[in-house]
């Protein structure tokens, strides 16, 4: 039976039909990456693509018109499912949760990259993700939340973050000595390449 999209709904009724389209998003992004970035079966698809080139080359992003039209077909897609089951009130609030937590999750990855963050969540979230990054790209594929790390067994507490100089982020190495900032060095440390041994003729 249809909702009446006339009906009023209440505050309360409203924030959690947005909370639930952030939680559904959450399960999305960790999905999204787990399986659409990850999956050898499944790397042909334009995520797949530009998210390997995301990891090959640590400072690349999608351009956002990309993720623009990306975000534009989900919500036509989930648009009419959405607001039929639960009505134009419930179901676009649900949309705008989920719309919503897409572009933190968007702002939030980028800042990860490109600023060193503040506070507990920001040095949690930088380091569970650069563990993905440069140590085990099958673990911590939340990139806002380890709750669907925790619930399908990927989630791995990183330790002292190990990154290639080839690929460490700008806001790592002090770049009058070229080493991580001494503020830094207790969780990151930078991987350079071995020297190369002559080999006598």
């Amino acid at each position: 039976m249809m909702t009446d999209t006339t009906t009023p709904f209440s505050l309360p009724a409203i924030a959690a039909a947005m909370l639930l389209g952030a939680l559904t998003w959450s399960f999305a992004e960790y999905a999204i990456h787990r399986w659409l970035g990850h999956d050898k079966r499944l790397l042909r698809n334009p995520f797949g693509v530009e998210h390997t080139l995301h990891h090959g080359r640590g400072n690349y992003f999608a351009a956002w018109w990309k993720k623009g039209l990306a975000a534009g077909a989900l919500v036509a897609l989930v648009w009419f499912p959405a607001t039929s089951l639960a009505g134009t009130t419930l179901g676009g609030a649900w949309i705008a949760g989920f719309v919503g937590f897409y572009l933190t999750y968007e702002i939030l990855h980028r800042l990860e990259h490109v600023y060193q963050g503040v506070g507990a969540f920001g040095r949690w979230a930088r380091r569970h993700h650069f563990f993905h990054h440069f140590h085990d790209p099958t673990k911590n594929h939340g990139v806002t939340s380890p709750i669907w790390d925790l619930v399908f067994g990927t989630y791995v507490k990183p330790g002292r973050i190990r990154v290639p100089v080839k690929l460490a982020m700008g806001w790592l190495i002090d770049p009058e000595t070229g080493e991580v900032w001494p503020h830094l060095a207790n969780s990151y440390e930078v991987r350079r390449p071995k020297a190369r041994r002559d080999v006598a003729a």
